[in-house]
């Protein structure tokens, strides 16, 4: 159901929100972001001001802009990052009223007590400590009243402008409208909805199962709606304060790791990891605010890893292909590929040999960003949203140990990523599908060469030449070398991985033995031809 379905009469209700907008807009000098003799510093700060003054859903269509630096102007994402809630906090009889309305029971028979000031007060919701009946410390946060029917509204009004502007290539050409707008409900929306954020607080417990100094506070489920969220209070410090030990250093290194694993292995990533959101307790980083998580699919994360490790290894040539690659369908179809390259290998020769404290990933990849947007490639949203969270997060694990080396944890990260896909490639249910899978292209690869000779039925590419026994003979004595080649190659990749993995001797070694059967066989071949 669209935001405008959502709302009875959205037409005569935009009016007033919309009269609203142009007065904010008007009082901060919104006309005069266009004149050209205002320094860009303060035009970001008016835009800035008015967004917060407009309320979550332009604040939270800032902060999307703010992580697209092939959109805006430097000065604009810096201000634009900034943003933050402008809103005066709930009474404490209305904190009460919800919560009372969402348990179904008063507060009392739930909690022992609630501290009337908040922890932070936002346009979605407020958070305070209080502790429960039974004596667990937590923290509640309650949704504001009118938060649903504000957000719905400015979706509302957001998509009746998209919808007029759509078939205009000049709003088109600037940004996609659409996706911004999808992805600005789509966010808003599971915000709405603190389920979502108790289901994804879970699911990035298991993410971080694996680390033993990172963890994320338990979530009371029972006492939890799509209104109210209760959680386990962390009762320690910044990170920034945690004391100089082992332990800190290991939380640096799990911490940087953690994130590869998120991103490049799950697809699942804390989307806002400031140092505001990693709390230090029990010699352990507890991850707070698991309502902003980014998630990426799996081709976009097999070039992110891809990615890292053409940084990793310094090969400029390879990570070119990895930006067009990442470009897809808008990758230009003319570019100087070597004007391109050494722009690449110069932003390389600028962090590769740096400290955890001087290389900073933002930077890198907002710089990755600029030089495809100079050459007229247009990289997806999703890294630029990926390129925030790992800035972020390297700051907090240069705080935790400056001296930390993060290619050299990438690099350990990728080893064991490799090897763990070798051990479970070896699995014999595994390789039996993967041995179907590679017999069935195969299969199909021969039956395309055979139609393609007009050997089999089916269409078939026609050539009129004379003289073409020479040619037809020529042509099929290459695709039997290549259909030979080929299970010469993939005998050897068998034999390599199930040599490596837990199966019986007799299989690399029947493998090996076919690998090299095929390999006389196709040897012979040739002679036999020349």
């Amino acid at each position: 159901m669209s935001a405008r379905d959502a709302m009875p009469s959205v037409e005569g209700r935009l009016l007033g929100r919309a009269a609203t907008i142009g007065r904010v807009l008007t009082r901060y000098g919104f006309g005069e972001l266009s004149a050209g003799g205002e320094p860009l510093r303060e035009r970001a700060i008016k835009l800035r001001g008015a967004l917060e003054e407009l309320g979550p859903t332009f604040a939270k269509l800032g902060q999307i802009l703010s992580t697209r630096p092939d959109l805006l102007p430097p000065e604009f994402i810096d201000e634009l990052s900034r943003l933050q809630d402008r809103v005066p906090p709930l009474t404490e009889a209305q904190v009460v009223t919800v919560m009372e309305q969402e348990l179904g029971v008063p507060w009392e028979d739930v909690f022992e007590s609630i501290e009337p000031s908040p922890l932070a007060a936002g346009t979605i919701g407020q958070v305070h400590r209080a502790t429960l009946a039974g004596g667990e410390r937590v923290v509640v946060k309650v949704q504001r009243p009118t938060a649903r029917d504000e957000i719905l509204r400015d979706l509302g009004l957001l998509e009746a402008f998209v919808e007029k502007t759509k078939n205009r290539p000049a709003f088109r050409q600037v940004i996609d409208l659409p996706a911004v707008l999808e992805h600005l409900s789509t966010s808003l929306r599971g915000e709405l909805d603190f389920r979502q954020e108790a289901a994804q607080t879970e699911r990035m417990r298991e993410v971080l199962a694996p680390y033993a100094r990172l963890e994320v506070p338990r979530v009371y489920q029972e006492l939890s709606t799509d209104r109210v969220l209760v959680l386990q209070e962390v009762q320690g410090v910044s990170i920034r304060d945690a004391p100089a030990s082992g332990a800190r250093k290991e939380a640096a290194a799990q911490l940087l790791e953690s994130f590869y694993r998120q991103i490049l292995t799950e697809g699942f990533f804390h989307a806002d990891p400031h140092p505001g959101n990693l709390m230090w307790w029990n010699d352990t980083i507890y991850f707070l605010d698991c309502g902003m998580v980014g998630e990426l699919g799996p081709q976009m994360r097999e070039l992110t890893l891809l990615l890292l490790m053409a940084f990793w290894q310094e090969d400029t040539p390879f990570l070119a292909e990895i930006v067009l690659l990442l470009a897809g369908e808008d990758a230009p179809e003319s570019i100087d590929l070597e004007a391109f390259e050494a722009e690449l290998g110069e932003l390389l020769g600028r962090f590769r040999h740096s400290s955890l404290k001087e290389i900073q990933l933002g930077p890198m990849l907002q710089g990755l960003s600029e030089i495809a947007t100079r050459h007229d490639v247009r990289l997806p949203a999703s890294l630029a949203l990926t390129g925030k969270a790992l800035a972020q997060m390297q700051l907090a694990a240069a705080d935790l140990d400056p001296a930390l080396d993060p290619f050299d944890v990438v690099g350990r990260f990728l080893f064991r990523s490799f090897a763990g896909r070798l051990r479970r490639g070896s699995d014999p249910k595994r390789l039996y599908y993967e041995a179907e899978k590679l017999k069935t292209r195969i299969v199909r690869l021969t039956e395309a060469f055979e139609r393609v000779m007009g050997s089999r039925p089916g269409p078939r590419l026609r050539l009129e030449f004379t003289g073409t026994e020479p040619l037809e003979r020529t042509i099929r004595a290459a695709g039997r070398r290549i259909a030979l080649g080929m299970l010469a190659g993939c005998a050897v990749i068998g034999t390599a991985i199930t040599a490596a993995g837990e199966v019986g001797k007799w299989v690399p070694i029947g493998l090996g033995a076919l690998a090299a059967a095929l390999a006389v066989v196709l040897l012979v071949d040739v002679a036999r031809n020349r």
